[in-house]
């Protein structure tokens, strides 16, 4: 149940019997041989289905985030960690104002992390909101399945790379791990990632790739009922 699919008369009803809503927060950055949008496909599609199941509304996503150390990369587009928070405060107000008093953030990128801090404020602010922050590649029980498959998760590799998120063919075998340690400016970033993928094979078996969305998926509807 997506808001772009609803009117204002149909969210008004909504909220009569329920507060919860879904924020999908990603990045249009480089993933390699993958799309830019890849940090938004994934959230957004784990929040559809787990929409289906639950019929929690699922907002717009938010489709930029903070990603500087990627802009040598042509296609990435970034917001200043500032503009980015500043922007995560208002959506939370006004949907807080409006009714919706549980979030759950859908987060498909690592550099938005610094959110959480500007959440927990809007949390001792604002009187009965409950949130929650969800990122689906270093959830405990995602991490698990990987590790039965003798895999690790890298940026722009294999756990990233969902049939959905696949705009060209992907190379055969492996990439040898990057060392992602230290802060570097992009044209560093650039020179050290190559193509951009972090390491571990380029693909995994569908099965596989299966197994982790209703995984995360399972994670999320049990956060959406907020400790309930």
């Amino acid at each position: 149940m997506r808001l772009e699919e609803m009117n204002w008369m149909d969210v008004e009803t909504y909220l009569k019997t329920d507060d919860r809503l879904m924020l999908v927060v990603g990045a249009c950055e480089q993933h390699g041989y993958l799309s830019l949008m890849t940090d938004v496909k994934i959230p957004a599609a784990l929040a559809d289905e787990a929409s289906r199941r639950t019929g929690v509304a699922v907002a717009p996503p938010l489709n930029f985030g903070i990603s500087p150390y990627f802009t040598t990369y042509p296609g990435t587009m970034t917001l200043r960690t500032q503009t980015f928070l500043a922007v995560i405060q208002d959506l939370v107000r006004g949907v807080y104002a409006q009714g919706f008093h549980r979030l759950l953030f859908l987060n498909g990128h690592g550099g938005n992390d610094p959110a959480r801090a500007v959440l927990r404020e809007l949390a001792n602010e604002l009187p009965d909101l409950r949130l929650g922050w969800y990122s689906w590649w270093i959830a405990p029980s995602v991490t698990e399945v990987a590790a039965a498959a003798d895999l690790r998760s890298a940026h722009a590799a294999w756990i990233e790379a969902f049939p959905f998120c696949r705009v060209r063919d992907l190379p055969p075998g492996e990439k040898q791990p990057v060392n992602s340690a230290g802060i570097r400016n992009a044209v560093q970033e650039r020179a050290l990632a190559g193509d951009g993928v972090y390491g571990g094979p380029y693909v995994a078996d569908d099965e596989l790739m299966q197994h982790i969305f209703d995984t995360a998926v399972g994670d999320i509807i049990e956060q959406l009922k907020f400790g309930s």
